[in-house]
């Protein structure tokens, strides 16, 4: 996947829910994709994308928090290359997405992208995460 406004160009493993819980790859430069979900280009559902921020740098999704409505994200599969364009960045504290996660995750909504990542470090831990929603260019 690539996104373009943040130099950001990541590779995407997929990823399952561990201890209720989305997981990125180990490796903070690589991407996981929730397997469970729709597939990216899918018609219907959301495809959720998880990244590492590293507080000190190096993390594939550091600046997601940056991004703005309509800025592009690209995702390539075997069929090809899927847009995307942003229509909205929230960040929430981590007890708000868990209150929000069956909309922001639902698969029942038209085809779209879900990027998360986790946001705000207080030295210890991160205390929120930035949710990023992009819809496929028609």
């Amino acid at each position: 996947m690539s996104v373009p406004r943040l130099g950001v160009s990541a590779r995407i493993l997929p990823i399952r829910v561990r201890k209720g819980a989305l997981i990125p790859p180990s490796n903070p430069r690589l991407v996981g994709w929730w397997s469970a979900g729709a597939r990216p280009g899918a018609a219907k559902g959301s495809a959720i994308i998880t990244g590492h921020t590293v507080h000190a740098g190096g993390g594939a999704f550091d600046d997601l928090d940056q991004l703005k409505a309509g800025d592009v994200v690209k995702v390539t599969t075997g069929k090809g290359s899927i847009a995307y364009t942003v229509v909205g960045v929230k960040v929430y504290r981590k007890k708000t997405l868990a209150k929000e996660a069956a909309q922001l995750f639902d698969q029942t909504v038209p085809g779209r992208l879900v990027l998360v990542t986790c946001e705000d470090w207080d030295g210890t831990a991160y205390l929120s995460n930035a949710v990023v929603i992009a819809k496929p260019v028609a």
